[in-house]
């Protein structure tokens, strides 16, 4: 770029020349504040051009592992990535989202996005070398930034490109799920306030986080302002305990940066893709993203549901769980992740977009392995690619089973009134094995893994018995399939509750269980989705209401969507308990705030099951 090309209207100034490509900008928001903002490709066209926007928190110019677009290469830098869409006919513009990098600002997680966003577009379409359109791409908070642009209405925004994020609704994905709170965000915030801008300029507060165990502090929760692993950093503390203590829906979590479930007839009219994975935690987002706007517009949606965890599409495994080589993203989908990308791209772009015969919806249907254990000692489980028109498949049907006291699922409701009643001491909760975790090191892990504790599972007694043997695990199982069965869908489950406390959680994990082999003697408890209900919320987020005592509620639990192929001699399992620690906060059984309270009793907690109280789980079974 020449250094007499005009800036723009919201008075960018030009910082240095690094390549023949590549000009930084400082971009002045409608506040004042001024964004780092890379710049690709100018010098290169004698034209002006569309524009491939990502904004993030990680670095403008450091490389993520999200990256990857083969799966036996290296991770590409941002410049080589920048490189490959200006050679594609693109200007790229990626830029460090406020108060991280070399951004200006207090970085404030998600709540700033929206209208440093929309300001960012209208920097880009002022600018002689943009053509007027923006495309929106990224990953996980590249993403959440997308929809939290799109709720304002940019003028010149023309695609969205969101890979594993994007909130429908954070309270209810991605930040909380069932009212409880998801600490994912705390070992992410602990992680980034070590790399923050303070941490980078005083060497004090660098070593004092260096000091700090995080996973010691898991093992005394809640956290107190000035009492916590993020105590040196007071930014990421604060933000981090106001979403800890914001427990129920409120103005905080109706804002649209987080909460585009308001906003979808904001956004403007234009194509997107979404993209989750089985053990990413925002399928839930990409699933309801892509309905409701699939309902709402004109230009098309695209939904991709791959068998991977958080960004790991270049893997063919999640956890102890190997998918095999179809489950590549590369090779499978297209050439590259940048190939498929600019494709997309492309398309949105054609004056002719009858043109385009994609399909609407491309999901991973697990299961079908061998079931031995790979080279790798992975459970070789497998899958296949399938299309649909929409989501849940059209060729699906939602069918029940039900829970009996015996420990069967079947398929009408037990007739005589029947319980079963456990005791969920807060002080020894469930530990998380597994699941849709992103960035829970080094507490926590996604993925798929046998549900067994072992010395790698955090807050365990660690001993070597399956989950199963717990007596606050309530197991449910089919018999030994004769037939096959596949599903595809959301899952939720209905349970009938009464307690001893004013307070509890309900919480539901979806397992493919396999018969006992030579690789696998003891059998594999493989998860595929869980969910959970503080259960003061059953009717109501905004209006939490506290149980009677021993009084029977209906309480139904949700989990995101899952595709697995289930085979001969496998059973469909449902546990149902009331913790899945540290993936979420405890709670105390009180009726207080779990963010805050000190106290924990222990909650005698029945589940009811009859023709009165039928507690069962409902799945989306694929049809022949």
């Amino acid at each position: 770029m020449s250094s007499a090309l005009p800036t723009s209207i919201d008075d960018a100034s030009l910082l240095s020349e690094t390549t023949a490509q590549l000009q930084e900008f400082m971009v002045a928001l409608s506040d004042g504040c001024k964004l780092a903002t890379d710049v690709y490709g100018v010098n290169q066209h004698d034209r002006p051009l569309p524009v491939v926007l990502e904004r993030t928190p990680y670095g403008k110019r450091s490389s993520r592992d999200s990256d990857q677009s083969v799966h036996d290469q290296a991770v590409p830098q941002p410049s080589e990535i920048a490189d490959f869409f200006v050679q594609r006919g693109y200007i790229v513009v990626r830029q460090d989202c406020r108060g991280r990098g070399r951004s200006e600002g207090d970085f404030v997680k998600y709540l700033n996005e929206g209208q440093d966003g929309a300001d960012t577009i209208a920097w880009i379409t002022s600018q002689p070398w943009c053509d007027g359109r923006v495309l929106m791409n990224g990953v996980s908070y590249s993403a959440h930034v997308q929809t939290a642009a799109a709720a304002l209405s940019p003028t010149g925004l023309a695609g969205m490109f969101m890979d594993s994020g994007g909130f429908s609704s954070a309270y209810e994905v991605g930040m909380r799920m069932g009212g409880a709170f998801e600490l994912k965000q705390a070992t992410w915030a602990f992680r980034h306030a070590v790399r923050s801008p303070e941490a980078a300029v005083n060497p004090v507060i660098a070593s004092g986080l260096a000091e700090v165990d995080v996973a010691d502090w898991f093992r005394q929760t809640p956290w107190r302002k000035g009492n916590s692993p993020l105590s040196l950093t007071p930014e990421y503390e604060n933000f981090l305990l106001e979403q800890w203590a914001n427990e129920k829906f409120d103005d905080y979590w109706s804002q649209p940066a987080i909460y585009a479930r308001d906003s979808y007839d904001k956004f403007p009219d234009v194509p997107s893709f979404h993209i989750s994975s089985w053990y990413d935690p925002y399928v839930a987002s990409a699933t309801e993203n892509f309905q409701q706007l699939s309902a709402r517009k004109t230009s098309p949606a695209y939904l991709l549901l791959g068998p991977w965890i958080h960004g790991k599409r270049c893997q063919k495994y999640a956890g102890d769980v190997d998918f095999g080589p179809n489950a590549y993203f590369d090779g499978n989908l297209a050439a590259s992740y940048l190939d498929f990308r600019a494709d997309w791209m492309d398309e949105v772009l054609r004056s002719n977009s009858t043109a385009d015969k994609r399909s609407r919806v491309t999901y991973f249907l697990m299961g079908g392995g061998s079931g031995r254990a790979t080279e790798q000692g992975r459970l070789d489980h497998g899958g296949r690619w399938e299309q649909a028109s929409t989501w849940p498949p059209e060729n699906t049907q939602e069918i029940s089973l039900y829970c009996s006291p015996q420990g069967q699922l079947i398929t009408e409701p037990v007739a005589a009134e029947t319980s079963i009643t456990y005791s969920f001491d807060p002080n020894n909760p469930v530990p998380t094995i597994g699941g849709q975790v992103t960035s829970g090191e080094p507490v926590m892990r996604g993925g798929g893994f046998d549900q067994v504790v072992n010395d790698s599972v955090f807050a365990a007694d660690q001993t070597p018995l399956p989950l199963s043997a717990r007596p606050d695990v309530l197991v449910f199982r089919t018999d030994r399939l004769e037939e096959s069965m596949s599903i595809a869908g959301e899952v939720t489950a209905d349970i009938y509750l009464s307690s001893s406390a004013k307070d509890t959680d309900l919480t539901i994990k979806l397992i493919d269980e396999y018969p006992p082999s030579s690789d696998f003697p003891q059998g594999y408890a493989l998860n595929l989705t869980e969910g959970i209900m503080r259960v003061r919320y059953r009717d109501s987020f905004a209006e939490p209401e506290l149980m009677n005592p021993h009084q029977v509620y209906r309480v139904r639990v949700s989990a995101p969507a899952t595709a697995n192929h289930f085979a001969v001699g496998h059973r469909l399992r449902l546990d149902i308990s009331s913790s899945n620690f540290p993936r979420f906060d405890i709670n105390s059984n009180t009726g207080g705030s779990i963010a805050t309270d000190r106290v924990k009793v222990v909650a005698e907690n029945t589940v009811h099951m009859s023709a009165d109280h039928p507690t069962a789980i409902s799945l989306h079974l694929v049809k022949d």
